[in-house]
């Protein structure tokens, strides 16, 4: 694998943090997830549960061990400085201060331990008026203006569905911590690694933002659609709707070809794409009289022929059980000690063809905290001490 030999320290929660870490141990790296005595909250964000376990938590955290150490206390603060010195990476999302009053801030680390790289995941960014305040993904999605752009023209303001802000940040810090780990190659040194939900979320709509400095316009709601190329969103069938997405002028005549209304090819209305995004009333109205006239299933395999880019709106159900997702590869079963006919969803790439193995199931709170002190050079009596003391808290925590 190619993180083979990397230790990485996840002191993070929730999703951003885990979801880098996640990364980074699928790629080989030996990830030590640190939790407080009750666990990471994501554990418990249900229902529902699969078995014991919080779907969102299982859906971060493979590929891991998890340690519980309080780290306000004497014993967790000496379990932390051995686990910092036999580290790469240490990964943490904490509000601004909170490192620094537990003796772990950066200045801190970065004077004993020259060579570790240091990612720190924040809210809205480590300078300015909400440096203190802590991100959650819809927050950012509300303040980065994402939701102003997200649902029906005619309706309110939407979340993505998704937590896209969240695992942006994950990717993105992962992506840091890679060229840092490249730089240290080089150079010797260690890094801050720096990611913000704020600008990633700013990332996301990066189009949008460029669109409002060029036009002086501000970017309004569009359902499916898209206000710089059309036709670009869902189309009614009698039974649903049809995503096609018309990005050029050769498709757009292979669509009207489709339809059987190839003289639209030529109206100067719809000459071309700026000239169908002016006239995207009418073009809809037009494309929507033909389209409405057949099944989703219908219009999907009569545009297909034609080679105009379209997909049905598919549920998650329909998802899992596709017949292309089920060819990637991408979520298979996989066995787990409690839950059967688990199934996991891979690293969304692959190396040399193959994507990287599932090593370890999202391992339960504090799973590994007596193999990992051992590691770290205490004896069996602290190691039974220590552990006997955070057992029935840990208990508590599996779902």
């Amino acid at each position: 694998m190619m993180l083979d030999g990397i230790r990485v320290l996840d002191l993070s929660q929730n999703i951003a943090g885990p979801q880098a870490t996640q990364v980074l141990g699928d790629l080989g790296a030996d990830v030590i997830k640190v939790e407080p005595p009750d666990g990471d909250p994501a554990r418990k964000w249900g229902p529902p549960f699969w078995g014991d376990n919080a779907p969102l938590f299982l859906a971060f955290n493979r590929n891991k061990r998890s340690i519980v150490v309080d780290m306000k206390s004497p014993s967790g603060r000496e379990i932390m400085d051995r686990l910092i010195a036999r580290t790469d990476v240490l990964v943490q999302a904490f509000r601004q201060g909170v490192m620094e009053r537990l003796g772990f801030g950066y200045e801190a680390v970065r004077q004993k331990y020259p060579k570790l790289i240091y990612a720190s995941l924040t809210g809205y960014g480590s300078e300015g008026p909400y440096a203190d305040t802590p991100g959650y993904d819809p927050l950012l999605q509300a303040y980065s203006g994402i939701m102003s752009i997200t649902g029906q023209a005619d309706g309110p303001p939407a979340r993505v569905g998704g937590s896209v802000v969240d695992i942006g940040s994950g990717n993105l810090i992962a992506l840091g911590i890679l060229a840092a780990l490249r730089k240290r190659d080089l150079e010797g040194v260690g890094s801050h690694v720096e990611c913000s939900l704020l600008d990633t979320a700013l990332g996301w709509i990066g189009y949008h933002m460029m669109t409002y400095l060029a036009s002086g316009q501000v970017p309004r709601r569009m359902g499916t659609g898209l206000t710089m190329v059309a036709p670009y969103e869902a189309y009614p069938t009698t039974d649903g709707e049809l995503m096609i997405c018309g990005g050029n002028d050769g498709i757009f005549v292979r669509l009207c070809q489709a339809l059987e209304i190839p003289e639209a090819a030529d109206d100067p209305r719809f000459a071309d794409n700026p000239s169908r995004v002016k006239n995207c009333d009418a073009l809809r109205k037009l494309l929507s009289s033909r389209t409405g006239q057949l099944t989703t299933a219908e219009l999907d395999r009569l545009l297909k022929a034609h080679r105009v880019p379209c997909s049905p709106i598919q549920d998650i159900d329909q998802v899992v059980n596709d017949p292309q997702v089920r060819a990637n590869r991408i979520f298979e079963p996989q066995a787990h000690p409690t839950i059967p006919e688990y199934r996991d969803l891979k690293l969304p790439i692959r190396l040399d063809g193959k994507r990287p193995p599932l090593r370890r199931v999202p391992p339960e709170v504090g799973e590994h905290t007596a193999e990992i002190l051992a590691e770290l050079g205490f004896d069996e009596a602290a190691v039974r001490g220590y552990t006997a003391g955070h057992q029935g808290q840990a208990s508590t925590t599996a779902g």
